[in-house]
């Protein structure tokens, strides 16, 4: 069975487009080393009324931003921790390239886990 790391975040709606940049290039670091899929969906339909919490209301959302639902599939959980320390490796994640771009979300009210599969078709 694969494994899953997922992600919830408020980003600006604003700020949609850098954070889809910034998406781009995460996503092509984790194909790049070996994630079988790479997925940033921003909210569309997030007030149903089967739903007692909302994401937004989850996250604290603020009337400007949006909801980010992110997820990164794995071959399993050590090919993610591998994976992941590549990653944390690689000269594009250095501080000298994000140390004068500020973070287009904000990363106190991201949640964010590792998942095993229990149901896969």
């Amino acid at each position: 069975m694969t494994y899953v790391d997922g992600y919830l975040l408020p980003v600006k709606k604003k700020g949609l487009n850098t954070y889809r940049k910034m998406a781009s290039g995460m996503a092509k670091l984790c194909k790049k080393y070996g994630a079988l899929h790479y997925f940033e969906c921003a909210g569309d339909d997030l007030h149903n009324k089967m739903a007692k919490i909302h994401f937004p209301k989850l996250i604290k959302a603020k009337p400007d931003e949006t909801v980010i639902f992110a997820f990164v599939i794995y071959k399993s959980k050590a090919s993610r921790n591998s994976i992941m320390k590549k990653i944390m490796s690689d000269p594009s994640m250095g501080p000298e390239n994000w140390k004068d771009k500020p973070m287009p979300f904000d990363m106190n009210r991201m949640a964010f886990g590792g998942f095993k599969t229990i149901v896969e078709k």
